[in-house]
């Protein structure tokens, strides 16, 4: 991945759309690459390194779904989902195989740009970010570097994508706060997201799989209708 130029690559059968995101997108420096059919989709990203994946679920080549996940699986990219699939099932279904971000066609470009933005910020914070209060958050085994963009799980590393980390970071810098729906997906995915809950709730169902122990007392403290809290457990003391 270039430091300096951001590369998306664009998983995309119809050709108008093709030519209008590409042309938009390189009149703002950005580079693209294409996949027709979806078939090389994950050669390419191996290949080009993407900072973003634009990805049509209905393609002639593969299962778009089934694509998000093999993507999701092989690398922390940010996936924006592209498609004329409008029902939330669909959205629901492909946030919880790993996409960041779902619109639906036709859309416009405005947003679309807006969007790939705000994914890359969860990606590559800017740096003159300033330095969180506490470097590292610990919470029973878990332990969260705020600076290293790392988190540990009794030892070992615990992998989260760009926007796993971004929706814990919140939680990690405001313990015991009740953090609204409306107030993480606007920190967390931008302005004009405040009102679409299931993103948190797909999100938060994904950081609770990875970091809660099933039998252990719950790190995220769901308050009904309203939003989540961090409740940090103590470590555990050897005896």
């Amino acid at each position: 991945m270039s430091s300096d130029r951001t590369t998306v690559l664009l998983v995309e059968d119809d050709q108008n759309i093709v030519d209008l995101v590409r042309a938009n997108l390189m009149a703002r420096a950005h580079h693209v690459v294409v996949s027709k059919d979806g078939c090389d989709a994950v050669a390419m990203v191996e290949a080009h390194d993407p900072d973003a994946v634009l990805l049509d679920l209905m393609l002639p080549g593969v299962d778009g779904f089934e694509l998000c996940r093999e993507l999701r699986e092989r690398s922390p990219v940010g996936i924006i989902v592209l498609s004329a699939r409008r029902a939330e099932t669909d959205k629901v279904r492909a946030l919880n195989l790993g996409a960041d971000d779902y619109m639906t066609k036709p859309f416009g470009i405005e947003e679309l740009l807006a969007r790939i933005n705000a994914t890359l910020r969860r990606s590559r914070p800017a740096p003159a970010e300033p330095p969180p209060p506490e470097e590292v958050v610990r919470a029973a085994d878990l332990e969260i570097d705020l600076a290293a963009r790392k988190v540990t799980k009794a030892g070992e590393l615990v992998h989260l994508t760009p926007t796993e980390f971004a929706l814990l970071r919140e939680f990690a810098t405001n313990p015991g706060v009740l953090l609204t729906h409306a107030t993480l997906l606007r920190r967390v995915w931008g302005q004009g997201y405040e009102t679409q809950t299931e993103y948190t709730r797909v999100y938060m169902a994904r950081l609770r799989s990875k970091l809660e122990d099933p039998d252990g007392p719950s790190l995220f403290v769901t308050e009904p209708r309203s939003g989540y809290r961090f409740v940090p457990q103590p470590r555990r003391s050897s005896l």
